[in-house]
């Protein structure tokens, strides 16, 4: 496939180089000379550029792009780029937007009738998940498949994890009922596709499918229990804090920390539910006057990574039990999951979740990308006479470097055993690592 990405920013180097690995053609316009600068140490073309000029896009081979990508910063420019790509042979537009009401339902199809294909908001993608993160809050990370038919959970076993030192064998036979999948481990910065015999270990991070009626289980399993959230303070007011505050504000009670005081009482008018505060959440008297020892999750989503990491680790010393950071520099998520915070978001994996699918010659129901590490977990939606439906899971030759969770059948979940015939129209749930998508796509094409 040939892709155009249009970018200013280290989200179209993240693209990038996610797309390469797959073996597609990438091509990069860019207006940032420091950014041609990084992509000339790479294999890819890369133009420097306006991507509203007509003349670069045709020198960017626009009229062979089947895939343009435009995650500038600026949105209104994304949308122009878009439209401009369409008319002169784009075959497919994705335009990221920094203004999340251009996602609302009549500005969609305005933007649709102009060419532009689809329309991602990150700050909307990341307010989601957050919301996600506190429903089930002693996961790490947790994703549902068909309105939660089926669950793909990240657990970080501590040495309270009853699972430590047994291996997928071991914990089969003690937990015959158990209807779970584990599809991952990651481990000192390697991620495995467990077997049977291998054995979980302390600070493993494994990943697992399973029903709705298993999450209780599993997260007694990993040592972890739910608890009730009633409280959430919120640092950042930009726009990932103030949709998550939106998004929060009718379940729990939220205080949100703001230092600009001009945006601080712009929100009066935006947030009814929500406690605003102008102040810097980094002033240890500060949020101690504000309580935040009662706090049941603390979310830290200003735009500084370092802030984020920090603060987080502060609401930790005071006690509070769930720690969200928005880290956007990928070099520091390892060592912020080490340290103790217990979820780190991304709105650049948030980003590669959604494009990835339209990479695809498969039909994708949905996509995640993982925080942390090099890996995508796909939703098929299974074709007539596909490969993955001429032999039961276990005889197919699947991808060693990916494995099969689970399937949705008739809107129910099923988790996927050896001897599982999966048919035409099934949703199957994939983990892949990054070298093994193109293997994977092969299975579920017609």
């Amino acid at each position: 496939m040939y892709i155009t990405i249009v970018g200013d920013s280290d989200v179209s180097l993240h693209l990038a180089r996610l797309f390469s690995i797959e073996n597609h053609d990438i091509t990069v316009i860019t207006p940032d000379k420091d950014l041609q600068k990084v992509f000339e140490n790479t294999d890819l073309m890369c133009v420097l550029g306006d991507s509203t000029s007509r003349e670069v896009l045709l020198n960017s081979n626009i009229k062979k792009t089947d895939l343009l990508l435009c995650v500038l910063k600026d949105g209104r420019i994304n949308m122009l780029t878009s439209m401009m790509g369409k008319q002169l042979g784009a075959k497919k537009c994705i335009s990221m937007v920094d203004n999340p009401e251009f996602t609302k339902d009549d500005c969609i199809q305005m933007y649709n009738n102009f060419g532009v294909d689809h329309l991602i908001s990150p700050e909307i993608m990341v307010a989601k998940e957050i919301s996600d993160l506190l429903r089930y809050n002693a996961a790490a990370e947790i994703f549902d498949f068909s309105d939660e038919q089926l669950f793909l959970m990240l657990l970080r076993l501590d040495e309270n994890a009853l699972v430590i030192g047994k291996s997928l064998d071991q914990i089969v036979k003690e937990y015959e009922k158990l209807d779970y999948r584990a599809v991952a481990i990651h481990r000192k910065s390697e991620t495995i596709i467990p077997k049977g015999d291998d054995v979980f270990m302390e600070n493993d991070m494994a990943y697992v499918v399973t029903k709705k009626e298993g999450i209780d289980h599993l997260l007694k399993l990993g040592g972890k229990k739910r608890f009730e959230i009633n409280n959430v303070m919120i640092v950042g007011a930009g726009a990932v804090g103030t949709q998550t505050a939106l998004s929060l504000e009718k379940k729990f009670h939220v205080k949100l920390f703001e230092m600009n005081k001009d945006r601080a009482n712009e929100l009066t008018d935006i947030l009814h539910n929500t406690l605003i505060i102008n102040g810097d959440a980094r002033d240890v008297n500060l949020i101690e006057e504000e309580r935040i020892g009662s706090m049941d999750a603390f979310v830290a989503v200003t735009n500084s990574s370092e802030t984020n990491i920090l603060t987080c680790l502060l609401a930790r010393r005071f006690g509070v039990p769930k720690t969200i950071a928005l880290v956007e520099n990928l070099d520091y998520v390892e060592i912020s999951q080490n340290i103790g915070i217990d979820t780190i978001i991304n709105k650049k994996t948030s980003i590669a979740s959604y494009i990835v699918s339209h990479t695809l010659e498969s039909k994708v129901f949905s996509t995640i990308c993982l925080t942390g590490i090099d890996a995508e977990v796909f939703e098929f939606v299974v074709k007539p006479n596909s490969l993955v439906t001429k032999k039961p899971i276990n005889k197919l030759k699947f991808p060693k470097k990916a494995i099969i969770g689970g399937i949705i059948r008739d809107n129910e979940g099923y988790i996927a055993l050896g001897d599982f015939q999966i048919k035409e129209g099934d949703k199957v749930v994939v983990f892949s690592l990054p070298e093994a998508f193109n293997d994977v796509d092969k299975f579920f094409r017609k």
